[in-house]
Order: structure tokens, then C-alpha cells, then sequence
């Protein structure tokens, strides 16, 4: 877990302005992998007092497109934030209680990148889920 010192480091690293909301945010994301908007938003108020639900969301947009947070939203499900980003990793969810948990791509980093046919696309980014029931789930 990164210190408040290497969060605003990784803030000012990818050229954005160090502020509260930013660190706040960034923070809850860090301790609290695939947290939904709301979850992050209590942790967010926790840290630096009333901050509107706009306020996060921004933050949250900011911190995807600068590529500090990773957005997932597996089917059915609110969108899910993570501060693990920039490896070939992929997602379980649990069908019953819906809880998420990182999956190391067993193939190593790039062979989920290499499609049978691309279509001409040039694919940067492949994203695979499992669904299963979860050991807390299963009878």
C-alpha cells in the first residue's frame, strides 16, 4: 500500500496537480481494489470531509485517462475501480455475492493481446473474465 507521500508522487508523475480530492481518491482506490463509485465516495468523505458525488466522479476520470486507475465493469455489475494497472491480469466474479478477485494471465503478458483474427485493429488491451462462485458462497 502506498504512503500518502508516493500517492501524490504517482499524481505528480503523471503531470496532474497534486489536490486533496486526487490523493483522497487515489488512496481509497489503492485500499479498496474493485471498489464501486459509492464505496469509494464514503472512503473519500472519510479523508477530507464533504465532497460532492460529481467531485469523485471527476477524479475518478481523471486518474483512468492519466492511467493511474483501471476501470472494470463485469456484466450485470457497477462500475469497479483498481490502482493495478499497466500488467495482463484479469478478474473472477462471483456469480452469488459478486465479489472480485485479480487473476495472474496464465499465459504470461502478451498472448491474450494476440487475437485469432484482429481485423485490422491494433489491440493494446484484452480483458477476460471468470464467473464462478466464490469459496464464501459455495455450500
Amino acid at each position: 500500500m502506498p504512503t500518502a507521500v508516493e500517492i501524490e508522487q504517482l499524481v505528480r508523475a503523471a503531470d496532474l496537480r497534486v489536490t486533496r480530492p486526487r490523493v483522497a481518491v487515489l488512496t481509497a482506490v489503492h485500499e479498496h481494489p474493485h471498489a464501486d463509485t459509492e464505496t469509494i465516495i464514503g472512503e473519500v468523505r472519510t479523508q477530507v470531509g464533504d465532497v460532492s458525488h460529481q467531485a469523485v466522479y471527476d477524479v475518478l476520470k481523471v486518474l483512468t485517462g492519466a492511467g493511474l486507475v483501471r476501470r472494470i465493469q463485469p456484466s450485470g455489475s457497477l462500475s469497479r475501480y483498481e490502482a493495478r494497472v499497466g500488467d495482463n491480469h484479469h478478474h473472477v466474479v462471483c456469480r452469488s455475492c459478486g465479489s472480485i478477485a485479480d487473476v495472474d494471465c496464465a499465459h504470461g503478458s502478451a498472448p491474450c493481446l494476440v487475437a485469432s483474427d484482429n481485423h485490422g485493429y491494433a489491440i493494446d488491451e484484452a480483458e477476460v473474465i471468470y464467473w464462478g462462485t466464490c469459496p464464501a458462497c459455495t455450500p
